[in-house]
């Protein structure tokens, strides 16, 4: 068995995707968009095989997103190095996004970084 994708809503669609595509290497489809609801969604593929799909819904309500809460705490990336986690640090820390941890290793052994990225929804980079 194994997970075939995870989905996240978010409220801008379009630069959610071009976070992922730019800075993470994601593959895109070119959308789904549902009329009758006004659902739009676009599936970002990686090169490992995972997918995660992005959705929009314009009357859903953003709640506050603490860091410390129950629910999914981050999507983890590795990036293949350690090399690589401090780079993609740096960039995405000089394009404006909050770095909240790291890059360091942690107590049971992974090197990693976090970023606040997506409407304040954390972001793993480890290798």
């Amino acid at each position: 068995m194994k997970i075939e994708h995870i989905a996240l809503y978010v409220n801008d669609l379009e630069k959610t995707r071009n976070f992922f595509m730019k800075y993470l290497g994601a593959k895109s489809n070119e959308g789904y968009h549902n009329l009758k609801i006004n659902f739009r969604s676009y599936f970002l593929s990686f090169d490992d095989g995972a997918r995660l799909e992005i959705m929009n819904k314009p009357e859903m309500h953003d709640l506050p997103k603490e860091l410390a809460r129950t629910g999914y705490a981050h999507i983890a990336f590795s990036v293949g190095s350690k090399e690589k986690v401090d780079a993609l640090t740096v960039e995405l820390k000089t394009a404006g996004y909050e770095v909240i941890s790291g890059p360091r290793t942690t107590g049971d052994g992974y090197y990693e970084s976090c970023i606040v990225a997506i409407e304040g929804n954390q972001i793993e980079l480890t290798v």
